[in-house]
């Protein structure tokens, strides 16, 4: 899955193919680029020597050890970048660095929660090191469990409590591991769909117009839609998706005029937001 200019997979010069281009800080393992709303992260066995051991878990889960190289890990610029880059509304990318081969893009990810951990540091001393749980965000893991099934049939919630709970989600960032901080990804991606789709009222926020047709659940059809970043995969907060008909969503994402169009969809979500309910 693409992401701009960077495929899966594929190798690319750091210099010249991200900072050339993104600009951010040369050196080590965190990039926040200024101008842009992405976050870049670097990985690879040299992080070893300074206490990293990032990695795969068998939950599917790719826990990244933030930066610090001595004592105590903090929330300083590069790891709070990363914890808090969903409501910061910046894409996170990862990249395997292959030595003079150059780095390997692995994709987009997200943050789904983090933990503190024991590990030594550069010196061999022990420390508290801050450890992310970072989710591809192609992902999609469905949650069988008893809170998310009556999560999901909890229909007669108002459309100020949606709001609450969706804002609520979006602001939140847990101390949580493996299939823990997947579920509580996914808990709060729904949180705000479902909000949306309420606030949407079976109209579409782009064009105005009644969803084109009604679902087997007896619900108006419209999709949900990521206004900061044109995706669909972007970070999840309700003041910046907007539940839109399919014939916009594609405008939006494949029209000659979809960036305007996104544009004014950003408009009348912000001017539903500034007086939420009316």
């Amino acid at each position: 899955m693409p992401w701009g200019p960077f495929h899966e997979q594929q190798i690319y010069n750091r210099r010249q193919d991200i900072h050339a281009v993104y600009s951010g800080q040369q050196q080590g393992g965190i990039c926040t680029p200024s101008k842009h709303a992405v976050i870049i992260v670097f990985t690879g066995s040299s992080g070893e020597q300074h206490g990293y051991a990032d990695g795969w878990s068998s939950e599917g889960v790719f826990r990244y050890f933030g930066e610090g190289q001595v004592g105590d890990m903090k929330f300083g610029r590069g790891n709070r970048a990363i914890r808090d880059h969903l409501v910061d509304g910046k894409d996170l990318l990862v990249f395997q660095t292959r030595g003079q081969e150059g780095v390997r893009f692995l994709g987009q990810f997200e943050c789904a929660g983090y933990s503190i951990e024991a590990a030594p540091d550069r010196e061999g001393n022990q420390r508290s090191a801050i450890v992310f749980e970072l989710v591809p965000a192609s992902s999609d893991e469905p949650v069988h469990d008893e809170e998310h099934r009556a999560d999901e049939v909890e229909l007669d919630v108002d459309i100020a409590g949606l709001r609450a709970r969706a804002l609520e989600a979006a602001q939140t960032t847990p101390q949580v591991v493996g299939t823990a901080a997947r579920r509580s990804l996914y808990h709060r991606s729904a949180a705000v769909r479902r909000y949306v789709l309420a606030r949407a009222g079976g109209i579409c926020e782009s064009c105005n117009k009644t969803a084109p047709f009604v679902t087997l659940q007896g619900a108006p059809y419209l999709e949900p839609h990521h206004t900061r970043l044109l995706s669909d995969s972007g970070p999840d907060d309700p003041r910046f998706v907007g539940a839109v008909c399919p014939s916009c969503h594609r405008e939006i994402h494949h029209g000659l005029h979809g960036q305007a169009k996104n544009d004014a969809l950003i408009k009348a979500i912000w001017q539903k937001e500034a007086t939420p309910g009316v």
